[in-house]
């Protein structure tokens, strides 16, 4: 009984085909260009959400301070913290872009361009 999932089993796993630039990519593919453009994403991608996360935890601790003035004002710190964090991701991802604009250098894609060669 066993024996006939086996052909089921080779033929699915042969149907299966990994595309480059899809979800998943062989180890091959991986170059130097690649994992810079992949950290620059994660490092803002990250930032962003740890930023936004204190932003929310200041919020709650302001609502829950019940009246007193010293956490009141932490909270307050934390918020305006979060919030110069938040700028300080955007900015970094605003001066990116204009990089691109200006250099022709596409850092989320990493594409540098070439100096053409010179004839000698």
């Amino acid at each position: 009984m066993l024996e006939h999932l086996v052909p089921v089993a080779l033929a699915a796993a042969q149907d299966f085909d990994i595309k480059p630039g899809g979800q998943f990519t062989s180890l091959v593919t991986i170059t130097l260009p690649g994992i810079v453009q992949t950290a620059i994403r994660l490092v803002l991608v990250v930032a962003a959400i740890v930023a936004f996360f204190f932003l929310v935890l200041g919020g709650i601790k302001w609502v829950t301070s019940g009246g007193d003035k010293e956490q009141t004002q932490k909270a307050q710190g934390q918020i305006t913290a979060a919030l110069v964090g938040l700028v300080i991701v955007f900015a970094a991802w605003a001066i990116l872009r204009l990089i691109e604009a200006f250099f022709g250098i596409k850092i989320f894609d990493l594409t540098i361009p070439e100096i053409p060669k010179t004839p000698y």
